[in-house]
């Protein structure tokens, strides 16, 4: 069983995900089908196969956010520290062909956002990075063409 790397606020998220999944929209939806039921005949009855449907959708959530609980490594950042980007990291990066300043912290695949400036470990510009230190440049294939980012700042938060 592959461990899965997130943080501490991460774990904390995919626990209160999954209490909400258990605890709200199951007993949710189970009063939704029994409502369904009620209205009769369940062959022709759209909103009892809407409830089903719902049903085997939130329980499809619930056993994925149970298997990355049960596979999690919590790994608290703010006792990290070092002089290379690894997992935990907040790094400053400037575009070299533009100019562009950006801040990402590194985390684990469920909880990246880049509005928030978190990207998973997985992503194409972290795993560039990682091992980089302050001055380096790493290359990243993106979408948009290669890119080349100068490591300005490595933090630990």
């Amino acid at each position: 069983m592959e461990k899965v790397p997130m943080t501490v606020e991460g774990f904390a998220k995919l626990e209160e995900d999954l209490h909400r999944l258990k605890s709200i929209e199951r007993p949710r939806i189970i009063q939704q089908i029994s409502e369904a039921r009620a209205h009769g005949d369940l062959s022709e009855n759209a909103e009892y196969h809407a409830a089903k449907e719902a049903q085997g959708m939130n329980e499809a959530r619930v056993q994925d956010l149970e298997d990355r609980f049960a596979r999690a490594e919590v790994i608290d950042t703010s006792k990290l520290s070092g002089t290379t980007v690894k997992f935990g990291a907040t790094v400053s990066l400037e575009d070299e062909e533009t100019g562009d300043k950006v801040r990402y912290k590194i985390v684990g695949d469920g909880e990246s956002n880049v509005k928030e400036g978190k990207i998973s470990i997985t992503s194409p510009i972290a795993r560039a990075l990682i091992g980089k230190s302050k001055g380096d440049s790493a290359e990243v294939v993106t979408p948009k063409g290669p890119r080349s980012y100068q490591v300005l700042k490595i933090e630990w938060k």
